[in-house]
């Protein structure tokens, strides 16, 4: 996908993350991963196993004292070398949540934002 078709500014991180992955409600894996870019709609992040596309992944998010649980749907993956990519879309964000991850957001476009 070209990078002007996205809804949302992508923003680099490089921040571990909690990730449970649920089939019928029940928890079928848990485990951590890595954020390597996340926006208001989504987020791609790496793992060390595989992710069935079909599954709901609860992803939990920290930043400071804050932490939001997101709900989520795999749209895309790519494996190579024992390392998993996978983009994410959020669905079902709740207005709390949204807030949580704006700031979440924020926080990582001044942390990349190159010295004046």
């Amino acid at each position: 996908m070209n990078e002007n078709q996205r809804r949302h500014e992508r923003v680099n991180s490089l921040n571990l993350l909690y990730l449970c992955v649920k089939k019928n409600g029940e928890v079928v894996q848990q485990g951590m991963g890595k954020t390597l870019n996340v926006s208001e709609s989504g987020i791609r992040l790496e793992t060390t196993f595989p992710i069935a596309s079909k599954e709901t992944l609860w992803i939990t998010l920290g930043i400071e004292d804050d932490v939001v649980d997101l709900k989520g749907k795999i749209m895309h993956s790519v494996a190579k070398d024992n390392q998993y990519e996978y983009g994410i879309e959020f669905i079902d964000i709740d207005d709390s949540s949204r807030v949580i991850l704006t700031e979440y957001i924020k926080v990582f476009k001044k942390e990349n934002a190159a010295p004046a």
